[in-house]
């Protein structure tokens, strides 16, 4: 028997939708805080750079499964399912990398803390600047916690990724279902 709705918390094309605007969402927004911010919480000059780029890249999945879902398409949606498991991969590679960076990097973080938010002395040598000042909330948080929030967000990530590769495949199963069977012309769905 064919499954409809199998392990859907969201009804499956319109919650598909719905998640990938989510993912999107944060996505973008933490690509976009690495390129701006990122170089207050690594310290090898690429690294934050990569790790924005790959939040943008997931954006960019999740726009193409936002539109492969609207437009039914089952073209797109084939490329949607054959990006997400490559992502959700390099998401998983990110997370462990990140979370290593981190704990290697704990002690700068202290630095530019307790120092007013400037750069690490050797970044900002190193010509890393930007014209803005470590964000403050980050800094009255505490290490501990901003390592622990990093940790589950990365964890959550790859998690909600996971979940829209299965809303992917599940709507193209179900395209693929529908398109075998025949329409009410000529005999009937089921040509029987």
């Amino acid at each position: 028997m064919w499954c409809d709705n199998c392990l859907l918390v969201l009804p499956l094309r319109a919650g598909a939708i719905a998640w990938g605007v989510f993912i999107a969402a944060y996505s973008i927004a933490g690509g976009i805080f690495l390129l701006v911010d990122g170089q207050f919480l690594f310290f090898n000059y690429p690294e934050w750079q990569i790790y924005g780029g790959i939040g943008l890249g997931v954006g960019a999945a999740a726009v193409i499964s936002i539109l492969a879902l609207s437009n039914r398409s089952y073209i797109w949606i084939r490329v949607a399912k054959f990006i997400w498991p490559f992502v959700i991969i390099i998401c998983a590679i990110r997370a462990i990398i990140m979370i290593v960076e981190l704990q290697r990097g704990k002690d700068k973080i202290a630095w530019e803390c307790n120092n007013g938010g400037q750069l690490w002395t050797e970044s900002a040598v190193a010509g890393y600047q930007t014209t803005t000042t470590f964000p403050s909330g980050f800094c009255t948080t505490g290490f501990s916690n901003l390592n622990t929030a990093f940790i589950i967000s990365l964890l959550a990530d790859v998690g909600i990724q996971i979940y829209m590769f299965f809303l992917v495949w599940r709507f193209s199963k179900r395209l693929e279902h529908y398109s075998n069977m025949k329409g009410p012309f000529y005999g009937g769905y089921y040509n029987a």
